[in-house]
């Protein structure tokens, strides 16, 4: 059966606050409660910007029921990646017990495997999910490129619903949008604008931790055609959004976030801290923008 769950607008890829190097819970509830009311689709759990990688199943487990309590009943999607089947797919069978809206599934990572390959992982994940998948497709983390033709086969599949686009290939992305099967959430932030004009359906986007109404209100006016309203509001978010990503992901949203009080500026490692200069900029930067007019 088809997915009839619609995943556009804006979607905020979470961080998993730390203190004391766990899982800090209270910022987590405080964080989410920040931005649910700020026009936000829903949230994004342990996904690359979550540091999932670092999680335990456990831990996994905790930060999503901490995220569905405090989300005001906003849908929430679960990151899963791995690059062993079956452990993949114990681990499908256990969230499936939980109330999400989807699940976020990339490529299996560092064994690169054929398109056929990866035909095989996506739809045995799909079918045994109880929930629609959204793709990832993000090679640089990877190292799998998933082709044109891969994703349009993929996109035949009636579990298979939406793709979070970091694929890099213009081409691609505009084929996705043009062949309407697949909802298309942009991945790389600053292609926001261009990809959502074209007719993707939103973002998966780290950036809008902060300045969240701006981005939420972008997508909604280039979803709803006022294209000169909607740049008047990407003005100047690029230059916050190319700070952000300068150092690796999360430490530059972490520094920031931590910087307005919103959670401690800690990582796992071997994921480091952005540097002190770095938070000037994205500070300074982040100042230039005032509220998002209601009108």
């Amino acid at each position: 059966m088809a997915s009839t769950v619609d995943f556009s607008g804006l979607w905020i890829p979470l961080v998993t606050p730390f203190r004391d190097q766990a899982v800090d819970h209270s910022a987590l509830s405080g964080l989410v409660k920040h931005l649910a009311p700020k026009g936000v689709t829903g949230f994004v759990v342990c996904g690359s910007t979550g540091e999932a990688a670092a999680l335990s199943e456990a831990e996994q487990l905790a930060v999503l029921d901490t995220v569905q309590h405090n989300a005001n009943d906003l849908p929430v999607i679960m990151g899963i990646s791995g690059y062993h089947l079956p452990k993949t797919l114990a681990w499908v069978e256990t969230l499936s017990g939980k109330p999400l809206a989807g699940l976020l599934v990339s490529a299996p990572c560092y064994i690169r495997p054929s398109q056929a390959g990866l035909v095989h992982w996506f739809e045995a994940i799909a079918q045994a999910s109880t929930v629609p998948l959204v793709l990832y497709d993000i090679p640089y983390r990877t190292g799998a490129v998933l082709q044109r033709d891969t994703l349009l086969h993929l996109a035949k599949h009636p579990n298979i619903a939406a793709i979070k686009d970091c694929g890099g290939d213009g081409a691609k992305t505009a084929a996705l949008v043009a062949d309407g099967r697949l909802q298309v959430l942009v991945g790389e932030d600053l292609q926001i604008f261009s990809a959502v004009a074209m007719g993707g359906a939103g973002a998966i986007a780290a950036s809008a931790h902060v300045h969240t109404e701006r981005f939420a209100t972008v997508i909604e006016l280039l979803a709803s055609g006022n294209l000169a309203q909607a740049r008047a509001l990407w003005t100047g978010l690029p230059a916050l959004i190319e700070a952000l990503f300068a150092e690796p992901n999360p430490g530059p949203i972490k520094a920031l976030l931590a910087h307005l009080g919103l959670l401690h500026n800690e990582l796992r490692r071997p994921m480091t801290e952005a540097r002190t200069d770095s938070l000037e900029q994205l500070v300074r930067l982040h100042d230039e923008f005032g509220p998002v007019s209601s009108s």
